[in-house]
């Protein structure tokens, strides 16, 4: 990845996840691994209580120190028990995030680095909520679909045009335009990951996109004329292909980014590839949240056995990016 140089002005939002997850400890791990200069970077939101008593469980007490801290997210010590799936800590997942993609918003920090939520958690809190593009989507005060989640991981970046839904319900929503935004998306992204002209190549629905409709219509009413529309826009599109042969070509024919239909069809690739180490960016807004590819690994919570990869390469890659600019929030 061409990234951005490493900038002094960049500053980044570290938030917790579920309290009763890994994320406490992982967040911890992964800044006792950066440099103190990038530490000075970062900013904890989070309940103190929970970081206080992780840190002294890990012997992290002086990286706690080094960090600035945002009380938020507040949860009571009854329902602090690590590996326990409890609305409380679903709760306090979204408060933190909240107020971080709040705080970003208002131009505190280049982006937000959000630690692995439990989604179950979080609908026993009364909280709608289907990932972290909805809730960027949500605070950002935009649509539903003007958020996409961009997994990046093994060589990989996958956006996906639709997310935490059935099959048969993506499909009713799949249109060109939707295709269009997703990859526009993907594409700002790239950029600011220092990807000028990003080579995109595009999924089918069906097998084979369709076959030229041996297998249904969809290829035909939705990724045929979206890609048309991106190549008249300027932008360097292959496909619509079966995503097996879009991805087996990789290795001699590699693409910049792709455009998934479905969240297995992009979530599969990456996660065989890169399963503890990919990062999921939430893309679309003017903030840019990054979250580890993983879950909040509830069997594990409290034994310190978690690896902090993810989150330590979703914190190096937005302290990378440029800032986004009110050119890259107004072009496509």
């Amino acid at each position: 990845m061409n990234s951005h140089p490493d900038s002094d002005t960049s500053r980044i939002a570290l938030t917790l996840g579920d309290p009763n997850g890994v994320g406490p400890e992982i967040a911890l791990k992964a800044l006792a691994a950066l440099t103190e200069a990038q530490r000075a970077r970062v900013t904890i939101f989070g309940p103190g209580d929970v970081l206080r008593v992780t840190s002294q469980a890990l012997d992290l007490q002086e990286v706690l120190s080094s960090v600035d801290h945002t009380e938020v997210g507040g949860i009571a010590s009854s329902a602090n028990i690590p590996g326990k799936i409890d609305p409380a800590a679903g709760r306090s997942a979204i408060e933190s995030a909240t107020a971080a993609i709040q705080a970003c918003r208002l131009g505190g920090f280049t982006a937000v680095v959000a630690g692995p939520h439990h989604e179950t958690a979080i609908a026993q809190a009364g909280i709608a909520f289907s990932g972290y593009p909805s809730l960027v989507a949500t605070v950002c005060g935009g649509s539903q679909d003007s958020v996409f989640l961009m997994l990046v991981g093994a060589g990989l970046r996958i956006v996906h045009t639709t997310l935490h839904e059935s099959v048969e319900v993506a499909l009713q929503r799949l249109r060109p335009e939707l295709i269009v935004a997703a990859t526009r998306a993907g594409v700002r992204a790239c950029h600011r990951l220092g990807i000028e002209n990003p080579h995109v190549g595009i999924f089918g629905i069906n097998p084979h996109a369709s076959e030229g409709g041996l297998f249904g219509q969809h290829d035909k009413n939705c990724t045929f004329p979206a890609a048309q529309t991106l190549r008249e826009s300027g932008l360097h599109v292959s496909g619509p292909m079966g995503a097996d042969m879009l991805l087996a070509d990789h290795g001699t024919k590699p693409h910049d980014l792709y455009v998934a239909m479905f969240h297995d069809q992009g979530h599969i690739p990456i996660k065989l590839l890169a399963p503890q180490g990919a990062t999921a960016l939430s893309i679309g807004a003017d903030v840019l949240l990054a979250s580890t590819g993983h879950g909040s690994a509830m069997d594990i919570a409290g034994t310190g056995q978690a690896k902090p990869l993810a989150l330590l390469r979703s914190l190096h890659m937005v302290m990378g990016i440029a800032p986004m600019t009110q050119h890259q929030t107004q072009t496509s």
